[in-house]
């Protein structure tokens, strides 16, 4: 099967909305910006927004989507062990990620984040997992992986709206449960 080469035009002229996007992203609330807006910073035209993104909803998913997957290096995370350092590292990426939507477009969009930051975790989770444990039936190991994931991003919600301390030792605190719990302790 050969992979098909995206035209670097493309991606340049998503880069550019996508950066005109978090640009006003920074300056307006997500319900206050538009297309207009979007086609205006980017210095495109509304067709050629079109032609990327079904709509402003579109683009905020693939926008954060996007940022996420960037922030958790997946490449990185799938290949590595899942283990404390692990957990407390991609804990510090969820936090970091929604701390820097707080003052965006946050509000009113949880869902969409929080789906966002699920799917991917399931992913990673899922792929650690099976690198570690290739002989567990691989439905036990899609489950734990949504598990954990929701778990985790639970966790960093909770850590967002009551915690003084930092994410990674806010954390810390459970992992040698989540770990024996998931028998990967040693």
């Amino acid at each position: 099967m050969t992979q098909s080469k995206v035209d670097p035009r493309i991606l340049r002229t998503r880069k550019l909305i996508t950066d005109a996007f978090i640009e006003l992203s920074g300056r307006k609330e997500f319900k206050d910006i538009t297309v207009k807006d979007i086609t205006a910073e980017a210095m495109i035209n509304r067709a050629t927004f079109y032609y990327h993104f079904e709509d402003i909803y579109d683009l905020l998913e693939k926008a954060l989507s996007e940022v996420l997957l960037i922030d958790l290096n997946c490449e990185t995370y799938q290949d590595n062990e899942l283990n404390e350092q692990t957990l407390v590292d991609i804990f510090k990426v969820i936090t970091n990620f929604q701390m820097s939507l707080s003052n965006r477009c946050h509000r009113g969009y949880e869902d969409t984040i929080a789906r966002i930051i699920r799917e991917q975790l399931e992913v990673i989770f899922y792929k650690m997992l099976l690198n570690q444990q290739p002989t567990v039936d691989d439905e036990a190991l899609k489950l734990t992986g949504v598990m954990l994931s929701w778990g985790l991003y639970g966790a960093s919600v909770e850590w967002k709206r009551n915690s003084t301390v930092k994410p990674e030792a806010f954390i810390k605190s459970a992992i040698p449960y989540i770990i024996s719990g998931i028998g990967l302790g040693s």
